[in-house]
């Protein structure tokens, strides 16, 4: 027999489930995949559309053709290259910092795509024409109709920030934290 004093059942805190494990090899095996695809095809594009006409691929569903974006989507911000920068790096940094805390795998598929996005879009800003911070971002996906008629021109950086984006959303609307409790979880405390 001890002489332990025992505790009252109703007072005591209800075992606390153990965290999932950290994510942060997920966001450090998509996000390189991400840009080095992103690089790889502006790179492409360049080499192959570079002063020719919009190419008509998939039945029109695509047109391939360069554009040089000094702004944001929809051609907003052109005259603010330098702020988008700036941006984007807070963007990265806040990524970066978010990383060590990571235990959900969606929140880490959302913000690896997102970083990739931002990366392969400031590498751009920094060393394409006309200059460090002012550079314009290479685009090249028209789709339904040449010369973003139907739809801005996009690359795959920015298709990275938008599924990432989406994918981020809904992990919220879900109630998924990015440290892997449920948000509801978090207020019950």
């Amino acid at each position: 027999m001890t002489d332990e004093p025992k505790a009252d059942p109703e007072t005591a805190a209800p075992p606390v489930a153990p965290l999932p494990p950290r994510k942060v090899w997920l966001v450090a095996a998509v996000s390189p995949v991400v840009l080095v695809i992103d690089q790889i095809t502006k790179q492409l594009a360049l080499a192959g559309l570079e002063h020719e006409p919009p190419v008509r691929v998939l039945g029109g569903l695509f047109y391939l053709q360069i554009v040089r974006n000094p702004g944001a989507a929809w051609g907003m911000a052109t005259s603010m290259t330098w702020v988008l920068t700036l941006i984007a790096l807070a963007v990265v940094v806040g990524i970066i910092w978010v990383m060590p805390k990571l235990r959900s795998a969606g929140w880490a598929v959302g913000l690896a795509l997102v970083l990739a996005g931002a990366l392969g879009n400031l590498l751009d800003r920094f060393f394409r024409a006309p200059g460090a911070m002012h550079g314009h971002v290479v685009d090249f996906l028209s789709p339904f109709a040449a010369n973003g008629e139907a739809f801005p021109v996009f690359n795959i950086a920015d298709s990275a920030i938008c599924v990432g984006g989406a994918l981020i959303v809904l992990m919220a609307l879900l109630g998924r934290d990015y440290d892997g409790r449920r948000t509801s979880d978090k207020k019950d405390k």
